[in-house]
């Protein structure tokens, strides 16, 4: 996490200072290379620190958050567009080079992941760090156990030991050694299953067009007659608002009303949403240009109505849901994975919406948006389990896994060979 702040903060600085179009381009890939690492990195730590009761309100935090600075985004947009033109936009992005020292300095203070600190080993640093994220001490315990299991280590080793590393695991899938071939080319039936949820979740989060949506927001507003620049920056600026608040909303129920009716709630609400737009962008495209007002406020209401509903569900569940399913060893892999497909689709989705809209209309174009939304409505229908209440090497089970050591491997013979080593004082 602090070197993917310092990517940011790189990357912010070589936009600002861009002396070229070709440089300013070379930051924009600077910058995403700390998106991607950030998008892995957050959901996964937050799901492996969180206690189970509280992890789907805590990893849907990292979209709260992305979400809170796409809005200040839309915000500097707008305070500096009054400026010159060459200093404008080279302002709005120097700023963005002042959250990463925070951010930087905010990762020091944290807690490295227990089910990482006991993958090395090193089982005396999780307790502790279980013991401060934990609910109650017998959770803390219970965690341990769970994590110590997955992993394979033998039941009582390290538990009179709060100071020192006990345990060295000679396991070739500790580092990750292997983890890309029980994933990618020997899985078994749980883990692909696994993997197809993940990477279908993710998939149909981006195309359904929410990028296209939030980044050409005020090309849309334009198209359904909002012309001068004030307005449209203005209802951008509603997107941003409508969009954060609205993920606000999720967080609170993600841990009481579960993971799947607030996806296919979501999904549902897209869907309406997105057909409403289309038919009022075609509508528009109808009548003479100057008549068509009310649907203008038709087009900007299904706009708002399209980023809340995404806001709700696909929005963040999609990181908590890919940060959950996975078993330990494969995890950081998995969602790897989840979020290449996920940044892939939206670069697709967002390099291809001003051809899609100048062949086919933005009619067309948000006709053929509600319609993968609605195919994504039938897979998380079919495909996605409930996973609210489960730890998270119990989720396994739900793809029909066994939830132990080597329920993500092909056969006993994969299973990793453990050597215990015990200080002088456990001897």
């Amino acid at each position: 996490m602090v070197l993917a702040a310092a990517i940011f903060f790189a990357g912010a600085l070589i936009m600002g200072l861009a002396p070229s179009y070709a440089v300013l381009m070379l930051g924009r890939f600077v910058a995403g290379v700390g998106v991607g690492y950030a998008l892995m990195i957050a959901p996964v730590y937050t799901a492996e620190v969180a206690p189970t009761s509280a992890r789907g309100l805590l990893t849907s935090f990292p979209e709260v958050f992305i979400n809170t600075g796409v809005l200040l985004g839309y915000v500097s947009n707008y305070a500096f567009h009054g400026l010159p033109v060459h200093l404008s936009w080279r302002v709005m992005f120097l700023v963005g080079a002042v959250p990463p020292v925070f951010l930087a300095l905010g990762v020091l203070a944290m807690p490295e992941s227990p089910r990482w600190l006991v993958m090395q080993g090193r089982i005396g640093d999780a307790r502790r760090v279980l013991s401060k994220t934990s609910d109650s001490p017998a959770e803390a315990e219970e965690r341990l156990a769970d994590i110590k299991k997955a992993i394979g280590i033998p039941e009582g080793v390290g538990d009179n030991n709060d100071d020192v590393v006990v345990v060295a695991l000679k396991n070739k899938g500790t580092h990750g050694e292997g983890v890309w071939r029980d994933l990618l080319l020997r899985p078994t039936p749980p883990v692909r299953r696994i993997l197809i949820a993940c990477l279908g979740l993710q998939f149909f989060q981006q195309a359904s067009g929410i990028d296209s949506v939030v980044l050409y927001s005020p090309r849309v507003f334009q198209k359904a007659g909002l012309q001068s620049d004030n307005n449209s920056l203005g209802a951008t600026m509603a997107v941003g608002a409508c969009k954060t608040l609205f993920i606000l909303v999720a967080t609170f129920f993600l841990d009481r009303v579960g993971r799947r009716p607030l996806l296919l709630t979501s999904a549902g609400g897209m869907v309406v949403s997105l057909v409403t737009l289309a038919s009022a962008l075609h509508a528009i495209d109808r009548q003479p240009a100057g008549q068509a007002t009310p649907l203008a406020g038709v087009s900007i209401a299904a706009v708002l109505a399209f980023v809340a509903s995404f806001s709700i569900g696909m929005g963040p569940i999609a990181w908590v849901y890919s940060s959950e399913i996975f078993p330990l060893r494969l995890r950081a892999q998995g969602c790897a994975l989840g979020t290449a497909m996920n940044r892939i689709t939206s670069g697709a989705i967002t390099m291809s919406f001003i051809s899609l809209y100048k062949a086919i209309t933005f009619a067309g174009s948000f006709y053929v948006y509600a319609g993968i939304a609605a195919a994504g409505w039938v897979f998380m229908f079919f495909f996605l389990p409930e996973t609210r209440g489960r730890s998270l090497e119990d989720t396994e089970k739900l793809f029909g896994g066994g939830g132990g050591q080597d329920s993500s491997r092909e056969d006993e013979g994969d299973a990793p060979k453990k050597s215990t080593e015990l200080t002088s004082s456990q001897q």
